[in-house]
Parts: C-alpha cells; sequence; structure tokens
C-alpha cells in the first residue's frame, strides 16, 4: 500500500484498486482508520482524538489531490505525493 503522506507521525496510504466508497487509510502508531475522501468522515477503525482532528482537517484540504490518487489508484497508476500539514 503506497504511503502518500506522511506529517506528525501519521502516515497516510491508498490502496491500488481498493473497494468503494473513495478512500485511504490513516495511521498512527498501532491505531489505523479508513477515512471516506467525499465525506471525510471515518469508515472503520481509530485514531485518537488529536490525530484525527488533523487527519480530518488535511483531508478536506486536499480533497481534490485524495480524489486524483483515487482514480490512478483505480487505475494502477503512480500516486502521487501530497503535501502534509
Amino acid at each position: 500500500m503506497p504511503t502518500i503522506c506522511m506529517f506528525y507521525g501519521i502516515k497516510i496510504s491508498m490502496n491500488w484498486n481498493d473497494h468503494m466508497p473513495p478512500h485511504f487509510h490513516a495511521e498512527f502508531n498501532d491505531n489505523k482508520a479508513i477515512i471516506d475522501i467525499i465525506n471525510v468522515k471515518v469508515l472503520k477503525g481509530y485514531l485518537p482524538k488529536r490525530q484525527l482532528r488533523l487527519v480530518l482537517a488535511w483531508a478536506e484540504l486536499h480533497k481534490d489531490e485524495l480524489m486524483q490518487n483515487w482514480e490512478l489508484a483505480r487505475e494502477g497508476k503512480e500516486l502521487n505525493e501530497i503535501k502534509g500539514l
């Protein structure tokens, strides 16, 4: 699963040809969450409150870039790195 961003110890990644809805994976220490790109909300998993706030704020700022990466991933193409906070 390619890493597309890292900030404040949080790793953001996206799978190639993953299931719908469009989403990304966020990890902090041993905590993992799947975040819906369109609605910017947790689909599954858990992140500590502070890290979750950072991830959701970051996702709002980079929604267009995340959707571009989602489309690239669905096509099996190389993903773009996205700037962190």
